[in-house]
């Protein structure tokens, strides 16, 4: 393993408003490769990045928690000098960027989370347990937790090129430890109450991360909380429906525009 410095990342668009992109448990920062070439290039700047153990950063050393991943996103806007920005977070991505946000809520200009894990974790029955567990290792299982998580209704050839890519993206020592973090550790006492806007995008096909999980969680949290449900998409939003999810969460950074979280005039 090797030490790491800084986050592997892509820059895309050179607008005002700064926002930084984390991907999820089965991917590296590829997974939000199909909304790129369609983002608004002129009103943000994204920093799309590869948490430790995936990606340009999946031979790099760390403990693959959650805490650990906030900490990376700070030093990355740190080297960038984006004093504020907003964060985009998919699945365990959604748990990492509430721990940036309980870390330095005065640098968070909104969160949007696709899909997002609560930060009160996500306790799995022991079926479940030994299904996620056991991806590691084996991508058979990698493979049924995606078709699960998208209504079983996803082609063949889709599933089996979202496993090659989620195994060859990882390292399956990190990818069973950040499993550890993302679905045990409850940490929502520290972002509860946030005033920061906060954008909750799922799939209807998704049993896992719903609706009614995000209401149960989410928008009892944060009490300038949205939800948008997207019809016919399950838990991989940016392949799914990749130009309602850039409507959806571009619209609502937007919003921020003209007004930052304490009513003043927003900062670039």
């Amino acid at each position: 393993m090797t030490a790491l410095s800084v986050l592997p990342h892509t820059l895309h668009g050179d607008g005002p408003h700064k926002v930084i992109a984390v991907h999820g448990w089965l991917a590296d920062r590829s997974a939000y490769g199909p909304v790129l070439r369609d983002l608004d290039a002129e009103s943000f700047q994204y920093a799309v990045v590869d948490l430790r153990g995936y990606g340009e950063a999946r031979d790099a050393d760390g403990a693959y928690t959650t805490a650990e991943g906030a900490a990376d996103v700070l030093a990355l806007a740190d080297r960038l000098g984006w004093d504020r920005f907003s964060l985009i977070g998919h699945s365990m991505g959604g748990s990492v960027i509430q721990r940036t946000l309980a870390a330095a809520p005065q640098r968070v200009r909104r969160i949007v989370g696709v899909s997002p894990v609560p930060a009160s974790g996500l306790p799995l029955p022991p079926e479940q347990w030994e299904l996620f567990a056991g991806a590691a290792q084996n991508p058979d299982n990698r493979r049924v937790i995606h078709d699960i998580t998208t209504g079983g209704r996803r082609p063949a050839a889709w599933l089996d090129r979202m496993v090659r890519r989620s195994v060859e993206c990882s390292d399956a020592k990190a990818f069973r430890a950040w499993l550890d973090s993302w679905a045990g550790e409850d940490f929502h006492d520290r972002i509860e109450g946030s005033p920061v806007p906060a954008l909750a995008v799922v799939g209807v096909l998704d049993p896992a991360l719903s609706a009614d999980v995000q209401r149960a969680t989410w928008m009892r949290w944060f009490p300038r909380a949205e939800l948008v449900e997207l019809p016919s998409c399950g838990h991989y939003a940016m392949d799914e429906a990749p130009l309602d999810l850039i409507r959806v969460v571009e619209d609502f950074l937007r919003a921020d525009a003209d007004v930052d979280s304490e009513g003043g005039e927003a900062k670039a």
